[in-house]
C-alpha cells in the first residue's frame, strides 16, 4: 500500500493566498504546500487507486504528485474543503463510484451520501454508495471501514484502510475533536500510519471564542474550539492507538513559523509505503 499526502493543510491552506504572515511567508521561501485536505492510496496488488476526500485542489495536487487518478473516492464529511474537487470528475474521469456515510444528520435532514448524490447530480461519472459505520468493505482490494468522529454540528467520519493480504493498516481520524467515540479508538488503534487532525498547537485555544477542551493532566487542551483536535491531542491520539507513524494533518497558517515545520505536522507530497 503506497500513501501519497496530497493536501495536508486546513480550508485555507498554507501559505494562505493574499497572507503576509511569518508561516506563509516562510512557507512560500521554503517552497512548501499544505494545500486541501486528501489522501492517495494505491493497492499495488491491484494498480488500484482510492482517493480519501476530494478536495478543491485536486487539479494541482496530481498534477504536482504525477500520480494515477482514483478508481473510487470516499468522502468524510460535506465541508467543500473535502468534497468540493468532485467536480473534476467532469470529462477527466469516466468512472468514479463514491461511498459515503449513510446516516441521516440531524442537521441537515440529509446522510453525507444523499448530500453528495444532490450536489453533484450533473456528474454521469460519479455514482454515490451508501456505507454504514463499522461495517467493513472490500475497496480497491483493500479493506475500508468508516468510524464515527466529533466533528459538531456535521456528521464526520475517520476511516481505517487495511490491506487484508499484507496486514498493513492506515487510520485517518478525519476531522475531530478530542473526544470521539471509544468504538472508532478501537477500529483505528495500532495503524501502521495515523493520519490525525491537529489544526493549531493547544496554546492557541486561548484565541477561539470556546476556547479549548478535553486538557490532559497538564492542562494542554487536546481540542482546540469544538471541532479539531490540537497539536497536543492528535500526538496523544498517536501514542493511544500505539501508531508506528503518526503524522499531522489539516494544518493551519496559524502556527506560529518556529513550530510550523516541525515533526510530526505533515506537509504536501509526502509518501509511505505499508
Amino acid at each position: 500500500m503506497q500513501v501519497t499526502l496530497l493536501g495536508t493543510g486546513d480550508t485555507t491552506g498554507t501559505p494562505t493566498p493574499n497572507c503576509g504572515c511569518d508561516t506563509c511567508e516562510e512557507a512560500r521561501e521554503r517552497g512548501v504546500h499544505r494545500s486541501r485536505f486528501s489522501v492517495h492510496v494505491y493497492n499495488e496488488r491491484t494498480d488500484e487507486t482510492l482517493l480519501v476526500d476530494v478536495s478543491p485542489d485536486f487539479r494541482h495536487q496530481f498534477l504536482t504528485n504525477d500520480l494515477t487518478l482514483p478508481d473510487a473516492a470516499l468522502i468524510t464529511h460535506i465541508h467543500f474543503d473535502h468534497v468540493d474537487g468532485l467536480g473534476n470528475a467532469y470529462r477527466l474521469l469516466s468512472d468514479l463510484p463514491v461511498y459515503a456515510g449513510a446516516e441521516v444528520d440531524p442537521v441537515t435532514g440529509e446522510s453525507v451520501a444523499e448530500t453528495i448524490r444532490q450536489k453533484f447530480d450533473y456528474l454521469r461519472a460519479v455514482t454515490v454508495h451508501d456505507v454504514h459505520p463499522f461495517e467493513t468493505q472490500r475497496l480497491c482490494g483493500l479493506d475500508v471501514t468508516f468510524v464515527p468522529v466529533d466533528h459538531p454540528p456535521l456528521l464526520c467520519y475517520g476511516v481505517v484502510i487495511e490491506d487484508p493480504e499484507t496486514g498493513a493498516k492506515l487510520s485517518i481520524s478525519g476531522d475531530t475533536s478530542f473526544d470521539m467515540p471509544a468504538q472508532s479508538r478501537d477500529l483505528l488503534a495500532n495503524p501502521d500510519l495515523l493520519l490525525a487532525d491537529g489544526i493549531v498547537p493547544g496554546h492557541l485555544s486561548k484565541h477561539h471564542p470556546a476556547g479549548g477542551d478535553h486538557h490532559d493532566d497538564d492542562g494542554n487542551p487536546r481540542t482546540f474550539g469544538s471541532k479539531h483536535m490540537t497539536r497536543e491531542g492528535a500526538i496523544a491520539l498517536g501514542t493511544e492507538l500505539n501508531a508506528a507513524i503518526t503524522r499531522l494533518v489539516h494544518i493551519a497558517h496559524y502556527y506560529p513559523v518556529e513550530e510550523a515545520f516541525e515533526d510530526p505536522l505533515a506537509v504536501d507530497g509526502e509518501q509511505y509505503r505499508l
